[in-house]
């Protein structure tokens, strides 16, 4: 298997949820393991996510965990960019994503020559989406 480069995000215990929601926007296959699996059935993490994997069929990776600490800081600790120039990919995503989210960037034209948004979804993740300008 090749190197790939992808966040690996924690939560505050619901990373079931979160991770069945970005199956949702990306499709592809989600594989999820608890705690009670890897030898904790008897503590209260045991329902818990300690690994969940999300592989979309274009080749996009998210892994994901509920924090075993209780030292979770949403939104602090990760964004996720998405770019390319497959605009019409690009704003299912941003569409998906921004539904029920704090958008902090509309996705439009910037100064750069690109159509980029930024929004927090309600899962606490800042997600950046930005689709290359003409020529790119």
């Amino acid at each position: 298997m090749a190197s790939r480069l992808n966040p690996y995000i924690t939560f505050a215990g619901d990373a079931r949820q979160a991770l069945e929601f970005y199956q949702d926007v990306f499709g592809g296959t989600l594989n999820l393991n608890t705690y009670a699996e890897f030898g904790q059935r008897d503590t209260p993490l045991a329902d818990k996510i300690m690994h969940g994997m999300l592989e979309a069929p274009n080749g996009f990776t998210l892994m994901a965990a509920d924090t075993p600490t209780g030292d979770h800081r949403p939104g602090n600790n990760i964004s996720v960019s998405l770019s390319g120039d497959d605009d019409a990919e690009l704003r299912g995503y941003w569409d998906k994503l921004s539904a029920d989210a704090s958008v902090a960037v509309p996705l439009e034209k910037q100064m750069w020559g690109d159509v980029f948004g930024m929004c927090t979804d309600r899962f606490g993740i800042t997600w950046m989406v930005n689709i290359a300008g003409e020529g790119r």
